[in-house]
Formats: C-alpha cells, structure tokens, sequence
C-alpha cells in the first residue's frame, strides 16, 4: 500500500462518525438543556406579568418589561447590588492576597512544624459551614459586628481551599528565580509579589472568580448576621420580595436575572482563566 492511499484510509476513517461519539454528543445536548432550561425559565417569569407566572410556557404570551422597570426604580434593590459588589469584592482580595502570602510561605520556607500548620488549615475543610455558624455569631456578639459589612465578610476573608491551591500552585515555581531574586537583594514580600505571583496567574485568576462567585451568591450567614434592609446583599434582599405581603415571583425571577448579569459576564470574559485554572488544579492537586 503506498503512502497516498494510506493517507487518504486515514482521512475517511477519520470523517466516520463512530456510535459512542453520537451517544456522547446526545447525552451533552440532553444534559446542557436539562442545565439551561430553568435559567429560561427564569428570565421567561420575569417578562411575565403576575397573573402570567403560573403559564408554564417559556415564551410568553404578553412580555412586558414593566417588572425590570419596578425592580430598577425600587432604591433598595441598587442598595443590596452595590452591597454585594463590596462585600464580593473586598472578600476576593482579601484572599488573593492572603491565600497566596501564606501559600507561598508553606511552599518555599523550611521551618519546624510547616506540615502541622498545613494540616491544621487543610483540617477546616472538614467542618461543615453549619457547624462554625454559631461561633461566628457568638464572635460577631461579642466585638460589635452583627448588622455589619464587617460581619458579613471577617468569616470568608481566607480560606483553606485557596491557601492549599496556591500552595500547590506555588511548589512549582523554580527555586533558581528566586534565589536569583535574593542575590540581587529583593526582600521576601517583593520577591512573592514580583517574581512568584506572576507565575501562578492561573491560579490568582481561577482563586478569584471562584471567591467572588462563591460570595456573590452567599445568602446562610449574610441571612442570620444582617438584619437591617439597608445592608442585606442581594440574594437576602431578593428573599425579602417572597415575604412582603405576598409572593412576587415576578419580581423575583427579574431581580435575580439581573443578578445573574454580572456573572454571566466574568464567566465569559474570564472563562479561559476558570478552564485553565481548574484543569491546572487538577494536575498539581
């Protein structure tokens, strides 16, 4: 057989569409419409009016807009977006910086009793939320932080998971740089935060959009330690449309499509940075 005809076996093999790749394409398609069909739900329900909600259909009948107009011109819920963008915000770098700092310390310094103080951070992934919620309020009591920005945030302002993951991120920088770094007389902090952050931004970016995400959508604690309206964050101030006279599905399903906006938008701008992050999580881990 000559290489031409080899070559053009290969090529049709290859154009074959083999039963176990149609079985997967299918079950994708089947599991991502399963996946997206209430996210349309919820957008259909918020151009629905009240008497519509029920109406199962995703197209409605008589869309209107009316429900982004009220939810929009309502104060209070531009109050609890701006205090989730804060509070989200702050959260995040807050464990950029200091998941990273302790990371790289456990990663690249010698000093007795390193493996037992990972342990002990890697231990309080163990513990269930539900079980530290009580402390945190006894705590919160005590200094004076209920009804506080501060008390929503102080719980979730480093964590275990990014300092595991920059650590293992951080083992795989090469000694050789940094020691060239302390030879031309760099302190510690410039060297992490000149040499070594930047050879783990999957990570940072990956650890970023995970903690925002994860304290965007937070409602338990920010539900038990905030009772003032003015500084709920927004799932909390949503809740607060199911118990005000009556159920507003409506409004509801409309201010938490407009919640959805932002992350929408960091999934898709960032979302090389979530895939290369994971799957270098992944490898390391």
């Amino acid at each position: 057989m000559t290489a031409d005809a080899s070559s053009v076996e290969l090529a049709a093999n290859s154009r074959k569409i083999r039963p176990g790749r149609i079985l997967a394409w299918t079950l994708l398609f089947i599991g991502g419409l399963i996946m997206v069909t209430p996210l349309l739900y919820m957008f259909s329900t918020s151009l629905k009016t009240a008497g519509q909600v029920y109406d199962l259909r995703l197209i409605p009948a008589e869309p209107t807009l009316d429900n982004y107009i009220r939810v929009l011109s309502d104060g209070r819920f531009l109050r609890w977006f701006l205090n989730s963008i804060f509070i989200a915000a702050t959260v995040t770098l807050s464990n950029v910086f200091f998941d990273s700092l302790v990371g790289y310390t456990l990663a690249k310094f010698e000093f007795r009793g390193r493996y037992l103080v990972f342990l002990a951070i890697l231990s309080t992934l163990m513990i269930p939320t539900e079980m530290l919620v009580i402390p945190w309020y006894l705590m919160s009591s005590q200094l004076g932080w209920l009804d506080t920005y501060w008390g929503i945030m102080f719980p979730g302002m480093m964590t275990a998971f990014g300092t595991f993951l920059m650590k293992q991120f951080f083992e795989t920088v090469p000694d050789d740089f940094l020691e060239a770094a302390r030879v031309d007389g760099l302190n510690e902090f410039t060297i992490w935060w000149k040499i070594a952050m930047p050879m783990v931004t999957p990570a940072i970016s990956a650890l970023a959009i995970f903690t925002f995400l994860g304290n965007w959508t937070a409602f338990f604690w920010p539900l038990i330690v905030v009772t003032s309206p003015e500084n709920y964050t927004l799932p909390v101030g949503l809740s607060s449309f199911a118990v005000e006279q009556s159920i507003q599905w409506e409004m509801i399903m409309t201010g938490a499509a407009l919640a959805t906006i932002p992350t929408l938008i960091v999934f898709l701008v960032l979302q090389r940075f979530i895939v290369r992050g994971v799957m270098l999580a992944g490898l390391k881990g």
